[in-house]
């Protein structure tokens, strides 16, 4: 029993390893409105956190924001200009305009 919980565990350590939220995403450059001007629009793309509050809830932001830049390369896209969140506030949904520069 104690082989199979071991076995489990290492499956999902290796799985968190492969998912880009945890490990990021290269290939995908964050950027201002203004400097998008000239590329061709790909997408709009939202995400939820997963978890939210004070202990984990950057964890939570950070994830999503990595998996927003991997839906955006995906869909062609080397440009992730995210929507201004205002300092402090509660983040329940992450945005974003992805864009082929």
């Amino acid at each position: 029993m104690k082989t199979l919980s071991a076995l489990a565990g290492a499956l999902l350590v290796l799985a968190a390893c492969n998912d880009p939220g945890f490990r990021g995403v290269t290939g995908v450059r964050t950027a201002e409105a203004s400097e998008v001007g000239s590329c061709r629009f790909v997408s709009t793309i939202t995400m939820e956190p997963g978890v939210y509050g004070p202990v984990l809830g950057d964890q939570g932001i950070k994830y999503a924001r990595n998996k927003v830049l991997d839906s955006a390369r995906e869909s062609g896209a080397n440009t992730v200009v995210f929507d201004r969140v205002e300092p402090g506030a509660a983040v329940y949904l992450i945005s974003a305009r992805a864009f082929s520069c």
